[in-house]
This record gives structure tokens, sequence and C-alpha cells, in this order.
């Protein structure tokens, strides 16, 4: 199996240049991003090469936090801000190398919302044109991110079929699912074609994915024999620094 860092939770006592690497030394064979903006693209691009590890996705900007902001992209009368901030993720995407944009959704509810987010989708398309960039979804659960607008796996479904745009696929993170919902093999499966990236991590605590009450050693081989072949991106919360915890790695049968 393929194991990605996502360095938004990972390796946060390195810079995140210096976390690229030390991500690589680990045994991770990829690396993902929240919002790494503050680093010129061409710097994040040449440590990538350097270790020799993909950028798998990138998250569009999340707005004002002090007014409650998590993504803008299905908040109506916002238009305006979303698309910069989808502009921002895909132009530093393809100039760091990345494969992907997670385009947030941000906390809205009702029909306006759906419309603006289907529109912002399509509008991300557009942007991206030809280049070899995927748009991902991804539900968050009410516990963590109450009032978001993408809260379900089936609703994100929805999302992707009225769409119809080709580059959009569905992230699949456990630990949301399994709060909304659970099920996650079956529910992992049926909607396996809409799938382009899984995320993991323990639940209910969010820390490494060895513990807790999602099986990951069984789950994760269940999900390969389905047909996945992607990679498995390790988004959670390290209980201490990062590197004290990733005995699960070599356990779950990480690719070297």
């Amino acid at each position: 199996m393929k194991f990605s860092a996502n360095l938004g939770f990972l390796f946060r006592e390195h810079s995140l240049l210096d976390a690229v690497r030390v991500a690589g030394k680990a045994g991770f064979t990829a690396i993902e991003a929240h919002w790494p903006y503050d680093t010129p693209a061409s710097d994040l691009r040449a440590a990538l090469v350097d270790a020799g590890l993909p950028l798998l996705g990138i998250n569009t900007g999340v707005g004002d936090r002090a007014r409650g902001d998590f993504g803008l992209s299905a908040v109506p009368g916002r238009e305006a801000e979303a698309r910069a901030f989808i502009d921002q993720a895909i132009d530093y995407a393809a100039a760091a190398g990345g494969n992907a944009v997670h385009i947030m959704a941000g906390k809205a509810e009702g029909e306006n919302a759906r419309a603006t987010f289907l529109d912002n989708l399509r509008y991300a398309a557009s942007r991206i044109g030809d280049r070899d960039i995927a748009i991902l979804i991804e539900p968050l659960n009410h516990r963590d991110a109450p009032g978001y607008f993408l809260r379900t796996l089936e609703q994100a479904i929805t999302i992707i079929e009225a769409a119809r745009i080709p580059c959009l696929k569905l992230m699949f993170d456990c630990y949301h699912t399994q709060i909304e919902g659970g099920d996650l093999l079956s529910r992992f499966t049926a909607h396996l074609a809409h799938i382009g990236h899984v995320q993991i991590a323990s639940v209910p605590e969010r820390a490494e994915p060895d513990t807790g009450e999602v099986a990951y050693d069984r789950l994760l081989p269940a999900m390969v024999a389905a047909g996945y072949a992607g990679w498995i991106g390790a988004e959670y919360k390290p209980r201490t620094a990062t590197a004290e915890g990733l005995g699960w790695l070599s356990c779950f049968g990480a690719d070297r």
C-alpha cells in the first residue's frame, strides 16, 4: 500500500520544506498539504523533486476564521472570494507540481448553497483546463465542522453526479465518514468509481490509525482488494512528535 503524509498535521515540528524530506525518509511515498501558500511554490517543488515525492493535493483557502469561515465555495454571495481562492490553489498546485485541489465548501445550507457550490466547481474545472489536476471534495463531520455544507458521503456523490465534471472526485476520509454513518467498506465499495483519494485517522481521537474503533489493518487491505490503487493519506493529529508514532506504517504494509 502507498501512504502519503499530510503535512497539515504531520511533522509540524519542522518547516514545510524540511517536513517533505523527513516524511520521505520516514517511509511515506507522497505528501499532501493543507495551506502551503506561505512557502513559494518553486521552493516546494524543488524540495519534492529532491525527496522524490509527488504532491497529491492542497486545499483552497478558508476565508476569515474570525468570522467563522471554513471555505467559501458553497457560500452564496461570496463567489468572488471563493473563486480567488480557487485561482490561487490551482495556480499554486500547477507551479508546485501538485496533482489535486480540494475545493472547500464552507459553512452554508440549502439549495442556494448547493447551486453556488456546483457553479464554483464548474468554474474550477474551467480554470484547470487540460492540466493534469483533479478536483476533490470532502464531506466533514458535524462534530469537527459544525455547519459545514458538505457533511455526508452520499451528499457528496449527488454533487459529483450533478456536476458532470470528469476530473471531480471524492476525498474518502475514513475518520469523517465513520462519524457520519460508518459502514465504511460497503459505502466505499459502492462509490469506488467516484473516489479519488483516501485518508485515515483513528476514531474518535483523530490520532494515529492503529488505535480506536476502525480496524484499518483489515479495512485498508479490503479497500485495495476492492480495486483501490491510489494513495492512503495519513491525516491525523500525532499524540506526540510525529516520528514517535509511526510504528503503524510498517505494520500496515507500506510500500518502500
